[in-house]
């Protein structure tokens, strides 16, 4: 199902599949363009990475990210558009190095944590598979993949999307009929966890367990209901 799941191009508005978009990113002539006219004096160099959630592909991300910023500005990011509900901690896994939110300087209970309080440019390289983690508790996983690394205008953006999947809509399991607006987080490991609004009416009070569907691998888990910074949908510049 995930090589299915498209998303949209930021530059020129063409939808392509998780495994494509890479590719296309490299040759789009709108991006091209745009990357030329905003030429200046001043450059400086950006990681494009690749996002996915660890166990549902359906859910991808690409952004690119000036290699001046700090691996807590990745972390940020992450919280705002897939993840942040209740304050979690987080870490990256970088070459067997663990970078952390709030790194414990006691390594009596495993190896020294280090801080995401470092430049991109002294950690990534391209090529690079790097995990992400949010929330020790009730996780959610993602792989990150350093696609490519360029140089180019020093903008003022320090990160931006290039692509996102689009909204993953499912059926409600219980009429069969409906769009899910809701998913049981009591019952999101069962057969078919998802309710439309309808059906929703349904539940016992003291059974009501359901959140709001949203765009994201944390869907369901814990308080998760979406984002309140990014649309669900990717909109690209040629839709604003």
């Amino acid at each position: 199902m995930s090589e299915k799941v498209k998303g949209k191009c930021k530059y020129c508005g063409k939808e392509f599949t998780r495994g494509y978009i890479i590719r296309h990113l490299a040759s789009c002539k709108e991006r091209k363009q745009r990357l030329e006219s905003e030429a200046g004096k001043k450059t400086c160099g950006y990681f494009e990475l690749l996002i996915t959630a660890k166990y549902d592909s359906d859910y991808w991300l690409v952004i690119e990210v000036k290699d001046t910023a700090f691996l807590k500005d990745i972390d940020n990011f992450l919280r705002d558009i897939w993840l942040e509900c209740c304050g979690h901690l987080s870490a990256f896994e970088i070459n067997g190095v663990s970078y952390e939110s709030f790194p414990d300087p006691d390594p009596f209970w495993g190896r020294e944590a280090k801080s995401m309080n470092c430049r991109l440019k002294t950690v990534l390289q391209k090529g690079m598979r790097i995990g992400y983690e949010y929330d020790f508790g009730s996780t959610t996983e993602l792989m990150i993949e350093v696609k490519d690394y360029r140089f180019g205008n020093d903008g003022k953006e320090k990160l931006k999307i290039l692509s996102r999947n689009n909204v993953v809509t499912y059926t409600c399991g219980r009429c069969g009929k409906r769009e899910a607006l809701y998913i049981n987080s009591y019952q999101m490991y069962g057969e078919n966890p998802f309710w439309c609004k309808e059906c929703s009416k349904q539940v016992e009070p003291e059974e009501n367990y359901l959140l709001n569907v949203c765009n994201s691998p944390r869907m369901g888990v814990c308080a998760y209901e979406g984002s309140d910074v990014y649309p669900e949908q990717f909109v690209p510049d040629t839709e604003v």
